[in-house]
């Protein structure tokens, strides 16, 4: 099955997740209500919450048990986005096989331990331009996969990962994991893609900013040493 639109981002379809440990439920039905909104920038993410996306394109091979977005992807759960150049969704199950209307529970959410009425999505993978947004980081590179049942995040291929906030930096790498579990990122210089993918030498390389101090205040405020008494007068 396939569905075609000359205009970018004109299909808006919902992946609806299912609340369960082990996995999650997809159905490829348009979206009729608005993304929920984002937790604290604190808060762990969600990876059992609803993935909303755009695309110019989707194309729905069953028999494989993936469907392919194409032009201008566009993927948010929650606070985090995905953009790409094209997007895979590897699932389980059938779309054929499925209700077109997802089996909702109170606020309109699937009940745990629900498929959704559809197959099930397991893992993502990006390729093009792939870009990760979370609250406080933006990590660029040339592919990207994000594992559902591990809750991972990888960006392979000449990766870039700039950090915002109280202790902003910048990270080149070769390859960076995101754990969603614990929110902690790690970058090695691992020369995945072709060259040019890892940091400097094959190493991971980066800049840190440190607090600014004006030297010039600093000597102002100081204190001047006593003049020497002078010689008393007859």
């Amino acid at each position: 099955m396939s569905l075609h639109s000359p205009a970018p981002m004109l299909i808006a379809l919902s992946l609806a997740l299912a609340g369960t440990e082990a996995g999650t439920g997809i159905a490829l039905a348009q979206a009729t209500t608005a993304p929920a909104a984002a937790p604290a920038k604190n808060s762990p993410h969600n990876s059992n919450a609803p993935i909303d996306w755009v695309a110019n394109r989707i194309e729905v091979q069953d028999q494989q048990h993936r469907a392919v977005l194409t032009g201008a992807v566009r993927v948010v759960q929650e606070e985090m986005t995905l953009t790409a150049d094209r997007v895979t969704a590897n699932y389980t199950g059938s779309v054929a096989g499925s209700s077109s209307t997802p089996a909702t529970g109170s606020g309109g959410k699937a009940p745990a331990g629900s498929n959704s009425g559809g197959p099930q999505v397991h893992r993502l993978d990006a390729t093009g331009n792939v870009v990760v947004t979370r609250p406080t980081e933006v990590a660029h590179g040339q592919f990207g996969i994000y594992d559902l049942d591990k809750r991972l995040v990888t960006l392979i291929g000449g990766v870039t990962l700039d950090r915002t906030g109280p202790n902003p930096g910048t990270v080149r790498g070769g390859r960076l994991v995101i754990d969603l579990n614990t929110g902690h990122a790690n970058m090695d210089g691992s020369a995945v893609g072709g060259a040019g993918s890892a940091g400097v030498g094959g190493r991971v390389s980066g800049r840190f900013t440190v607090p600014q101090h004006n030297d010039n205040q600093g000597n102002a405020s100081a204190p001047k040493p006593a003049s020497p008494a002078k010689p008393a007068q007859h």
